[in-house]
């Protein structure tokens, strides 16, 4: 895979899945692409994969269903489609054909979060991690950047069963470790380390509430605070022990989970569960409050709007530490 170009400045996730899969299925005839209008594949030329690439058109429940039968056939299907739609209104299918059979499918879901907010309350996705990290054999995978994305889908290729890998729409920062910090680097599975210290813990998945906990450090670090910054990208299986090690060197049983997603279910949740089962330990969340974002906006508009901030977390871990 190419590094990263510095100077192309910010790239889009769902862009460089599209054109990392075009790469993969020339070389791959298992990959199968399976779309429901989502314009992402517009003008793409599939070269001699062009009829591995199929346009179901908008029929979500349909689309989960194709894409298991071609799974039990031997093929690897990635099917395409927005996140609000492939968590809740193609659910059945995704439980009882994918879950449920154990498959190699990879629903590749963008617009998560607020990624959609131009569109309105119908399509956020503010409850998709919840639901697909209680179906069991489900891998969730939530990048924090265009970098992570194309790292962890190649990845992913290699798990036997179903993955849900949550993408955003707009093109975002690469994310920046401090030298040293993350010596295992993007890995599948294992929690990265993109800042240490030895105060608090602030844990985070996805770009925007990634880059909020590392303004969020930096901040903290102007006022003589110490954070260590792990990027959660994937919440199912969560990386407890490396989460666990980490709140465990601050001495401290605290912890500040970053998210874009309704505070149920999400990686605050999961993180708590985790933790509590261990030792009791204080997690204080980061997350869009419990209630539709009843307004149209920019995405970064409503997570300002919404408290999904630099300034929130911070004054989360002000709170954690008194």
């Amino acid at each position: 895979m190419r590094a990263a170009d510095p100077a192309a400045g910010p790239r889009a996730g769902r862009d460089v899945y599209r054109d990392l899969l075009v790469e993969l299925m020339a070389a791959d005839d298992r990959l199968v692409c399976l779309d429901t209008d989502t314009g992402l594949f517009s003008g793409v030329d599939f070269g001699s994969a062009a009829d591995r690439y199929v346009n179901l058109g908008i029929a979500e429940q349909n689309l989960m269903g194709v894409a298991a039968g071609l799974a039990r056939s031997g093929r690897i299907p990635m099917v395409n489609t927005m996140a609000t739609f492939a968590s809740t209104r193609a659910l059945e299918a995704v439980k009882v054909d994918i879950a449920f059979n154990d498959l190699p499918v990879r629903i590749v879901a963008t617009h998560g979060g607020l990624a959609a907010g131009h569109l309105g309350p119908t399509h956020h996705a503010l409850e998709d991690v919840a639901i697909m990290r209680t179906l069991p054999n489900m891998t969730v995978v939530v990048p924090a950047d265009a970098d992570a994305c194309a790292r962890l889908f190649r990845q992913s290729l290699e798990l036997p069963g179903p993955v849900y890998l949550r993408l955003g729409r707009a093109a975002t920062p690469d994310v920046a470790a401090t030298p040293g910090a993350d010596a295992p680097g993007t890995r599948l599975g294992r929690a990265r380390y993109l800042r240490t210290g030895g105060d608090i813990v602030l844990a985070a998945c996805g770009p925007y509430p990634v880059l909020a906990a590392l303004g969020a450090a930096d901040e903290l670090a102007r006022r003589g605070v110490r954070a260590t910054v792990l990027d959660v990208h994937t919440v199912r299986p969560l990386d407890v022990e490396t989460i666990d090690a980490a709140v465990r060197a601050t001495g401290r049983p605290a912890v500040v989970t970053v998210e874009e997603h309704w505070p149920s279910g999400g990686l605050g949740s999961a993180v708590a569960e985790a933790l509590t089962e261990r030792r009791p330990t204080r997690v204080l969340r980061v997350a869009v409050p419990d209630g539709f974002v009843a307004v149209a906006g920019d995405q970064r508009y409503l997570l300002e709007r919404a408290g999904v901030t630099a300034a929130a977390v911070v004054d989360r871990a002000v709170a954690a530490l008194r």
